[in-house]
């Protein structure tokens, strides 16, 4: 009988048999959390960073092995971060509500713990903690090493929208409080990572941010073809249908091996297949892709200026270097010279564009395609 759930999985971190390839990626990974080596894992949004981390983290928490997982996302001030910190810190680290407090208690004594119970006080409750002054700052951040010196344990903490800390008030000095406290952390280990590039390569790749050279520097790559070919055969099998190699490599070269997009379209050309996947199943299925995103496309564009749009068209065309040659620059109605490093710079803090050693490209290859084909005037 064949499996009719979905083989493919997308818009959240992915896991077990929907987790592809990242074989030398995992490993990387599971060796700096075990040999306690801190990490920076960078690349463009939706390439796979969490499911990744959170492959990683799996594989290697252990009993003498903890893994704290802690989203930055909701995080606006300084204050933001020292409570979600220790919260994640102390639930992660303890098995029981009970033990929460207690080790609340115990390793922040300046704090008051506040545990909220539900109809099973066993499954259903929440932990917070009252925040009153930022000198209990210097006490949230030495938490992890204490909690491993008293319980004779190894912590990794895994941030993830680590580039949250830019938008804080005195973000560099935040930055340095940081770092002055965890390089002296012996039995704690950080992974940082996030999912606005351009940002996390300013905080790590920069001589002088205060986290230069903080840990490994890994800028995650696409997976290769291949491996997203030997992936999709696979899924389509386990359900019963079949796709062919070609077609799916048809898949991976659409959306130019985007992980969360090459999982989307398979998705799609997979609902559409009833035993093996067509030609005309694929070319609905990329049809309802670029409709499922036009209003955020829409609204990509109607933010942006003539002379941004003009850049655009120029990437989608393949130009991805050598924009302020005369005939580019005439070619594309681009202004000047200087007018270009304006619009780069724009553009990437959009992130509509990555720019990886000097070379342009679109972030989302599928607003790339809805592009060429809408803006064709």
């Amino acid at each position: 009988m064949k499996d009719t759930n979905n083989p493919f999985g997308f818009g959240n971190a992915i896991e077990g048999d929907m987790f592809t390839d990242r074989i030398a990626d995992t490993e990387r990974l599971l060796a700096n959390f075990r040999n306690g080596v801190n990490t920076i894992l960078i690349s463009p949004r939706r390439w796979g960073k969490t499911s990744l981390v959170r492959q990683a983290s799996r594989l290697a928490e252990s009993g003498r092995l903890k893994i704290v997982n802690i989203d930055m996302f909701s995080c606006r001030e300084e204050e933001d971060f020292y409570r979600l910190f220790a919260v994640g810190i102390i639930k992660q680290t303890s098995s029981r509500w009970e033990e929460w407090v207690e080790n609340a208690k115990k390793f922040l004594s300046s704090f008051v713990p506040k545990i909220t119970l539900g109809v099973d006080p066993l499954t259903d409750f929440s932990f917070s903690l009252s925040f009153t002054d930022k000198k209990q700052g210097e006490e949230v951040l030495n938490l992890p090493q204490k909690i491993a010196d008293e319980k004779g344990i190894k912590i990794v903490v895994c941030i993830d929208e680590f580039q949250q800390i830019t938008e804080f008030k005195d973000a560099v000095w935040f930055q340095k409080k940081l770092r002055s406290a965890w390089q002296l952390q012996n039995d704690v280990t950080y992974c940082l990572y996030g999912s606005k590039k351009h940002i996390l390569n300013e905080l790590f790749s920069r001589q002088s941010m205060p986290f230069y050279k903080f840990g490994d520097l890994i800028f995650l790559q696409k997976i290769s073809t291949p491996d997203w070919i030997t992936f999709i055969c696979n899924r389509f099998e386990v359900t019963g249908k079949k796709i062919s190699g070609n077609l799916a490599d048809k898949i991976c070269q659409t959306v130019e091996n985007h992980s969360s997009y090459v999982q989307q379209l398979a998705w799609l050309v997979w609902l559409r297949t009833d035993f093996e996947a067509s030609d005309e199943a694929f070319e609905s299925a990329k049809i309802d892709l670029l409709n499922q995103n036009a209003a955020l496309y829409y609204r990509y564009i109607e933010e942006l200026t003539g002379y941004q749009i003009n850049f655009l068209r120029a990437v989608a065309e393949g130009i991805n270097r050598e924009f302020t040659k005369k005939d580019i620059l005439k070619r594309y109605d681009l202004g000047t010279s200087a007018n270009v490093s304006r619009i780069k710079k724009s553009l990437e803090n959009k992130e509509l564009i990555d720019n990886t050693n000097g070379s342009i490209t679109f972030n989302d290859p599928v607003f790339r395609i809805w592009f060429l084909k809408t803006m064709n005037y």
